[in-house]
């Protein structure tokens, strides 16, 4: 909406004359109107038209009068354009410190200072004032031309500086909504930003964790023939040597009849030389041992099956969590055994429909991490498990060093590490979070400086059903 232009005009003088000739010149009656608006016409031409609007002048006799009538205009939020003011009003205030007094109350008016003589020199009264742009001096006797011509150029003036702090305004406020624009997008662009990075970290993962499948069932299809048939040549390898001792056992029994004395001083120092009680006893125990080494190897091979889950198709499956945990802590002893005491406190668990091979990634990536934490002493680690209703939590606790507040806060954040540069990833833990989250479950981290970390994953016992329903849309 367009308002109406301000023609406000404040007169401050002390005689009376003095304002009735200036409201014949800038408030005629309507009658006069006309004879102004010719006047005008010759002065400013066309671009003048059309005219015929007079000011609307409001009179105060001293400067104080003026100051109170300046403020109560802002107040009502109808301010003076402009105000004549007489440079001596006695008893009061000087126009000087009028003018001082009125632009502290409205820096924007703007001033004429009318005057025939005046106590102050110009000089002293511009360096009083902070002129700039808003006074101007019209000496007495005036003519009303010129009065008209000051009051119509100073109250146009007010109102394009108006408009243009007006429009100011407008420009600022539709900047600023356009930066919260461009904030808001930049915020979106940096979650998805952000969630690219999570899930290529996950991709990245995810490669390496089926690389690493593909490799384990190689190695466990390499290892597993060679085992087999050893472990079958010990079975074979144990029979004959019970048969060999069944013979030394007869042959010891029959030294003694033997028929010719130098045979059997032969056999005596061949037994003697051979240790041969000695390798009686010897020979069964490196069998056993080496029985048990094979046996291990073995279990490692499966363990390394099950950690991968080589022979799943990565189908959503009932896994016994402890299973898990035990092929896991198995495959990452070398790394764990140095640094920590790994102990087990298992609850009575059910079994659990999950994505086997990805929570026993995340034990595994708990676990390490809590080595990890270990001091220059070896410490220890703890896995817990139990139930709550129908979920299940396993939980990795270490007496560490315990996490930073600061650090805590960006621990599940994609490639953040305090490792090293080639000590780590920072892929481990997100990557661990994105699996909790896509089973429905939650992972939490309670950590106290000098004292250790405890991370406890919860997960629900059966696959929730929503989950079952995003898979059956492909969503």
């Amino acid at each position: 909406m367009n308002l109406p232009p301000n023609r406000r005009i404040l007169l401050i003088d002390d005689m009376q004359a003095i304002h009735e000739d200036f409201r014949k010149v800038l408030a005629p009656p309507v009658a006069e109107s006309d004879e102004l608006s010719a006047v005008e016409l010759a002065l400013f031409g066309d671009a003048a038209q059309p005219t015929a609007e007079v000011f609307s002048l409001e009179s105060a006799y001293q400067g104080q009068e003026g100051l109170a009538k300046v403020q109560a205009s802002l107040q009502a939020q109808r301010p003076y354009a402009m105000a004549f003011v007489d440079m001596r009003m006695p008893p009061g205030w000087d126009g000087v410190q009028t003018i001082e007094q009125l632009w502290k109350a409205d820096p924007r008016l703007q001033v004429v200072i009318c005057t025939a003589y005046a106590d102050t020199s110009w000089t002293e009264v511009l360096s009083r004032l902070d002129v700039r742009d808003r006074l101007l001096i019209l000496k007495k006797p005036f003519d009303a031309i010129e009065v008209f011509q000051l009051a119509s150029s100073l109250t146009a003036k007010w109102q394009m500086a108006q408009d243009a702090a007006e429009q100011l305004t407008r420009l600022e406020e539709a900047v600023r909504e356009r930066t919260g624009e461009l904030s808001a997008a930049n915020d979106a662009l940096q979650l998805e930003v952000g969630e690219r990075k999570h899930l290529q970290g996950q991709l990245v993962q995810s490669e390496k964790l089926a690389s690493i499948g593909q490799l384990a069932a190689g190695v466990a299809h390499e290892i597993n023939n060679p085992i087999g048939y050893i472990f079958s040549n010990f079975g074979t390898l144990e029979g004959y040597l019970a048969q060999l001792f069944q013979m030394l056992d007869a042959y010891e029994a029959a030294e003694g009849s033997a028929a010719q004395p130098e045979v059997t001083t032969r056999l005596r120092k061949l037994r003697a030389e051979i240790e041969l009680d000695f390798l009686k006893e010897d020979i069964p125990v490196l069998m056993r041992e080496s029985q048990q080494g094979i046996v291990r190897v073995r279990q490692i091979v499966q363990d390394l099956k099950d950690f991968s889950r080589v022979d799943s198709t990565q189908e959503w499956e009932w896994a016994n969590l402890h299973q898990g945990i035990d092929s896991t802590l198995n495959i990452v002893a070398s790394e764990v055994k140095y640094k920590a005491e790994v102990v087990k406190e298992y609850g009575e668990i059910p079994d659990i429909e999950c994505l086997a091979s990805q929570i026993n990634q995340v034990v595994m990536n708990l676990v390490v991490n809590a080595a990890h934490a270990m001091g220059d002493e070896r410490g220890r680690i703890t896995v817990r498990t139990g139930t709550a209703g129908e979920e299940v939590w396993l939980e990795v606790a270490d007496n560490g060093a315990g996490i930073p507040p600061d650090t805590l806060k960006r621990i599940f954040e994609p490639f953040f590490t305090t490792k090293p540069v080639g000590k780590g990833t920072g892929l481990g833990l997100s990557l661990s979070y994105g699996i909790v989250q896509k089973h429905q479950g939650r992972i939490d981290v309670e950590s106290t400086l000098g004292q250790g970390t405890a991370f406890r994953v919860t997960l629900p016992i059966r696959r929730p059903l929503q989950q079952d329903a995003v898979l059956a849309t492909g969503i």
